[in-house]
């Protein structure tokens, strides 16, 4: 049985987490559940799953929710609250489901608590990646990836060395604008907040579903894989695949590669992550190749979504112009979706941001959040 601490349950990937849990009732246990802002469903989850531990944002809904659980269930609140559950004594893995940089500090807590850790927030190696890593590896820890590329690459990897890799191939669906026929470059600044929401394989949340309009999810699922599995960002590449089959692929240098392929579903990734080595049985993602009948692949337009390249420049360069990429396309998008911006002009707001950033090398945890805090500052301004 894998004790469980959910950070972020309430989101798309915390909801697809807690259906592989009821999946699982006799593998996977929820001992505790945090949330951001939704404290009805966390009511309903703390209800349902009976967590010895459950946090929220607001100090105001955090005592509502006391009252409503009773003296069984803990409520705690705030970041104070997120790095008590992310530091259980009895939990086994954390998963950390947070969007936006919240997840760090709690990802932190966990490793050095000697807790296992499952990586759905892209933003804490994206951020932090050369600290995050040398934690787990000085405390004996595991960060095991949710995202489904990288998981489909861990898979692939299945412990071979990385000398033994020619190339990580991530795979994209290109998402609403793939078309250049019906989406050129000169009709970009008339895509909507509503358009741009309409992710044509994932259902995800808004922040990721704007990301991968952009590819800049992309860009940061590269530099993500460049720590997760300790390969230059020469080594990682894109291609876009637009039936979303094929989740990733390794290039070994011998020529071969190895893929992981199924129906897109968060839940067998977010399931390998928890019951990892093992794997459980499930019928919940089925894979029917004849009805799929044609998987295509495409090299992916840098010309119109030059979010690639600028995160190659981030993760090549590194120190804390990843920070950087990361702080700023996330005050762009959020400029986008309050329709402050056009769609191009999240780009060129990250491109400008990076520009102008003095980058540290070999940052610590304080050079990296300054560096958060500057961008942030400079793509509002």
């Amino acid at each position: 049985m894998k004790k469980v601490v959910l950070l972020g349950s309430t989101g798309s990937i915390g909801t697809s987490t807690v259906k592989v849990a009821e999946d699982l009732p006799d593998q996977i246990r929820l001992i505790g559940l945090a949330a951001g802002g939704n404290a009805d469903l966390l009511l309903e989850q703390a209800r349902k799953h009976k967590p010895a531990v459950v946090s929220i944002s607001d100090p105001a809904k955090a005592k509502e929710l006391q009252g409503a659980l009773g003296a069984s269930t803990q409520v705690l609140c705030g970041n104070e609250g997120l790095l008590k559950l992310a530091t259980l004594p009895e939990a086994d893995i954390v998963l950390i489901a947070i969007v936006g940089t919240a997840g760090l500090q709690p990802a932190l807590a966990a490793i050095r608590a000697g807790k296992d850790i499952a990586v759905a927030s892209k933003e804490i190696l994206v951020m932090a990646g050369e600290i995050v890593m040398n934690e787990a590896r000085k405390h004996g820890v595991k960060v095991l990836a949710v995202d489904s590329e990288h998981s489909a690459i861990f898979q692939c990897l299945d412990g071979k060395p990385t000398e033994s890799v020619r190339k990580l191939i991530l795979t994209a669906s290109g998402g609403p604008f793939r078309d250049k026929t019906l989406w050129p470059k000169e009709k970009f600044s008339e895509i909507t907040v509503e358009r741009a929401l309409k992710h044509p394989s994932w259902v995800m949340g808004r922040k990721i579903t704007i990301d991968s309009a952009t590819l800049f999810n992309k860009g940061l699922e590269m530099i993500e894989a460049r720590w997760l599995f300790d390969i230059e960002m020469a080594r990682v590449g894109v291609v876009v695949h637009p039936q979303s089959i094929v989740h990733s692929m390794v290039e070994f240098v011998d020529g071969s590669l190895i893929a992981q392929l199924s129906t897109p579903d968060m839940c067998l990734p977010i399931q390998y992550a928890l019951t990892y080595p093992a794997r459980a049985a499930s019928d919940r993602v089925q894979t029917n190749f004849p009805k799929i009948g044609t998987l295509t692949f495409e090299e992916p337009d840098v010309a119109r979504f030059p979010a690639i390249e600028l995160a190659r420049r981030a993760g090549e360069v590194g120190g804390t112009l990843p920070a950087v990429l990361n702080a700023a396309n996330e005050v762009a998008v959020e400029a986008f979706v309050n329709r402050k911006i056009n769609f191009p002009q999240i780009t060129e707001m990250v491109r400008r941001v990076m520009d102008a950033h003095q980058v540290v090398e070999h940052p610590t945890l304080e050079k990296i959040l300054e560096a958060d805090a500057w961008a942030r500052r400079e793509a509002a301004r």
